[in-house]
């Protein structure tokens, strides 16, 4: 197996986190390479012989300067989600190869939205809080009427590699699960309805769709209204995806739940009600790869690599066609 040149780039602090042992090593044994040698800007860099790039988030645009400065380059292996922040129109107009890490990533997304959607049903945040409160017993039937999760109905809003994840990882339980994506044809084993049916019916309306012009407010201020009384909405996509101000007189007069891992802005203000709902989860981006689960990515990269250099095509090889209705 060949060892091909290859180049880290990517920011240093993402660099810090990622590139720890034991992937340092596997990255070393795989590849011609320096994994203390990290590039977050190609303006000074050596592209002569690089064949390949291991990028993670901070890697520069690969532009047709840079290309020009590098033409030995034939791969981008990125270890994380979205290639559309480093990956130019060059890079597909010369054939480059690109890799990317999001089916990884869509794990740790996929499991916090789990976590969530039976959290929401079985009404957990209301009941710990009611709970810590009156540090006392109550009726919790008689208070919550109906909750827990036996034959309450989910909605996944995008058949994305993450909305794929989430549908397979409720299989187990006793849920009905709708999907709705317009470019979904084909039969993932749960009823696939219209975006409007699917909020109008589900007890959880989970997001997993892309940010895209056409996606902007998907859930707007009628959709919203036509969810059901003590539905929950979770978002781990983009805030964009989401009319704020409309959810929030919805979670103000207290009809609805969320929990958000995105906002608008991504921090919100202090003063911001979202923070001091009773009915509102907020937390600060925390779905995706953080912490050990960065190695996860990283590990998948370095999986592609070992393809990469033996020759064979890569397993999560990115498409250029797929790139105007994802992520």
């Amino acid at each position: 197996m060949k060892r091909p040149r290859t180049l880290v780039a990517m920011g240093a602090q993402v660099a810090r986190r990622l590139l720890r042992e034991p992937v340092r090593s596997r990255l070393a044994l795989v590849a011609d390479v320096d994994p203390d040698l990290v590039v977050t800007d190609f303006a000074d860099a050596d592209l002569a012989e690089v064949e390949v790039l291991y990028t993670s988030w901070g890697c520069p645009m690969v532009t047709a300067e840079v290309l020009a400065r590098a033409p030995r380059l034939r791969a981008i292996v990125h270890a994380a989600g979205s290639v559309k922040h480093h990956v130019s129109e060059a890079c597909w107009q010369r054939g480059i190869q690109v890799s990317s890490a999001a089916a990884a990533n869509a794990e740790p997304v996929a499991e916090f939205t789990l976590a969530a959607i039976l959290f929401a049903n079985k009404r957990v945040f209301d009941i710990a809080r009611d709970y810590r409160a009156s540090r006392t017993g109550r009726d919790w039937d008689a208070r919550y009427p109906g909750f827990g999760n036996y034959r309450r109905t989910v909605g996944v809003v995008g058949a994305s590699r993450i909305g794929r994840r989430v549908i397979e990882l409720l299989r187990p339980f006793d849920l009905e699960v709708l999907v709705s994506d317009p470019y979904l044809h084909e039969d993932l084993g749960v009823a696939h309805v219209g975006l409007d049916e699917l909020v109008a019916r589900c007890d959880v309306v989970s997001l997993h769709a892309p940010d895209l012009p056409e996606t902007r407010h998907m859930i707007d201020r009628a959709r919203l209204a036509a969810m059901r009384d003590g539905a929950t909405l979770i978002n781990t996509a983009r805030a964009a995806l989401v009319d704020q101000d409309a959810l929030t007189a919805e979670l103000v007069s207290g009809r609805l739940h969320a929990v958000l891992d995105h906002t608008a802005p991504e921090i919100l203000p202090s003063g911001s009600v979202l923070y001091d709902l009773p009915n509102v989860l907020v937390t600060p981006h925390i779905a995706g790869s953080l912490g050990g689960e960065l190695a996860r990515m990283a590990d998948l990269a370095v999986d592609e690599l070992v393809r990469y250099a033996r020759g064979l095509p890569f397993a999560h090889g990115v498409e250029p066609a797929s790139l105007s209705r994802s992520a």
